[in-house]
């Protein structure tokens, strides 16, 4: 187990005994995976991405369709410079012609792995804010779950620690995973919550 699981399993186990010895104690759990995904903006945050890597792969055919074109002449220009049968001054020429073209393909291929890295970073930074929205979203809604149902402890029970739920047991404790994503989803817009389909 790496030092971070360790230390949450121990705070975990240390707020549960201090929960304990108090009489009044009110654990309830939640299934933040479920919660999560069913969430109208977790929807529409997915349909964004999905956009947006759409216009990118767009871009991306185009820029290697231009790649195309030009490998294609610089093989035609090549061809033509190898040609014995014209003098040496105009095989010089088609040489240089056919470097120039070189050239261009070399600073294409640069675009497209500097376009490629760009988005990666950026989409990777969309998705990140997108994220922290959303949980900020559910965190602050089952904050105030908890505080109006007198909890002192709400347990995620899709959290997991090497492929172990820390929730192995549940006796009956209040769930609040479908009364938070129906509050989460009562502001819905129209259609958000309809199943995309292919």
């Amino acid at each position: 187990m790496n030092t971070y699981t360790r230390s949450l399993l121990a705070g975990l186990v240390l707020a549960l005994a201090a929960l304990s010895a108090q009489a009044q104690s009110r654990i309830a759990v939640i299934n933040m995976k479920t919660v999560f995904d069913g969430y109208w903006k977790t929807k529409q945050s997915d349909v964004t991405v999905k956009e947006r890597q759409a216009e990118y792969e767009k871009e991306r055919k185009k820029m290697l369709d231009d790649f195309e074109k030009y490998n294609t002449e610089y093989r035609e220009l090549d061809r033509k410079a190898r040609d014995l049968a014209v003098s040496e001054e105009e095989q010089k020429k088609r040489k240089d012609a056919a470097n120039s073209k070189l050239l261009e393909i070399r600073e294409i291929e640069r675009s497209v792995r500097d376009f490629d890295t760009n988005f990666r970073t950026q989409l990777a930074d969309q998705i990140q804010r997108l994220r922290e929205n959303i949980f900020r979203d559910i965190r602050e809604l089952v904050d105030a779950k908890a505080r109006a149902g007198g909890f002192n402890l709400v347990l995620n029970t899709a959290a997991e620690a090497n492929q172990v739920p820390f929730v192995m047991y549940n006796a009956g404790l209040p769930d609040l995973t479908q009364e938070v994503l129906t509050d989460l989803n009562a502001k819905a817009p129209p259609g958000a919550l309809d199943e995309k389909k292919p």
